[in-house]
């Protein structure tokens, strides 16, 4: 629980602290304004996103998902305001992947040290496990192309002009979809798990090969 909590805190405030960082690179001065541009983990995590996440992740459940405080900013800043709002919504996952695929390098290294001591086999090992998953389920789920996961913008932002119109007329429908497929309405198994669980343990194959999969 305690691994579980480290790893959500991390994920959450590097997810985004990149979505600020991006923002700001772009031109957009308004995450720096809001306090947004720091690692401290107090101005990017939300408590009910992070205890949902938290209480899922620990009971086993097959439906994995969560929320941290999201970065705010101004398109009317941009220079390109949608492929711009497209780059500042995929940093979040990005890095998340980048940092679970550092801690992946890390853990074969303590492997490969050999005999490992007590305090590294008890904490060191399973904290970097913890952080793969963590990072790969959150940078997996908000992947998924309904509002406001940051899969929606991304592919608002690479579509033709016409055709990214219609599609942010879905914006309002965001949530209702998002419902739907969290909760197994239609079945015993909620369509989130069948989406997106094939996708993280693929990834987690080859980030932890040889470790039970979620």
């Amino acid at each position: 629980m305690i691994l579980s909590l480290i790893a959500l805190i991390v994920a959450i405030t590097i997810h985004e602290y990149s979505h600020a960082r991006a923002a700001d690179y772009l031109g957009d001065p308004t995450p720096k304004l809001q306090g947004r541009l720091t690692l401290n983990p107090r101005a990017h995590l939300d408590i009910y996103g992070s205890l949902i996440f938290l209480f899922l992740l620990i009971s086993g459940s097959p439906i994995i998902f969560g929320w941290g405080k999201p970065v705010v900013f101004d398109p009317f800043n941009l220079r390109q305001p949608r492929r711009d709002a497209a780059l500042i919504s995929i940093a979040g996952p990005i890095s998340n992947l980048s940092f679970a695929f550092i801690c992946s390098l890390m853990l074969r290294l303590v492997f490969l040290l050999g005999p490992m001591s007590i305090f590294i086999s008890a904490f060191i090992a399973p904290l970097l496990q913890s952080l793969i998953v963590v990072n790969v389920v959150l940078a997996i789920f908000n992947l998924i192309p309904i509002h406001p996961l940051d899969g929606f913008k991304i592919v608002e932002g690479f579509l033709p002009k016409e055709q990214a119109i219609e599609w942010h007329s879905l914006e309002r429908f965001g949530y209702i979809f998002l419902i739907l497929l969290i909760f197994p309405i239609f079945g015993s198994i909620a369509p989130l798990n069948l989406l997106i669980s094939p996708v993280i343990n693929f990834v987690l194959k080859v980030f932890l090969p040889g470790i039970p999969l979620v």
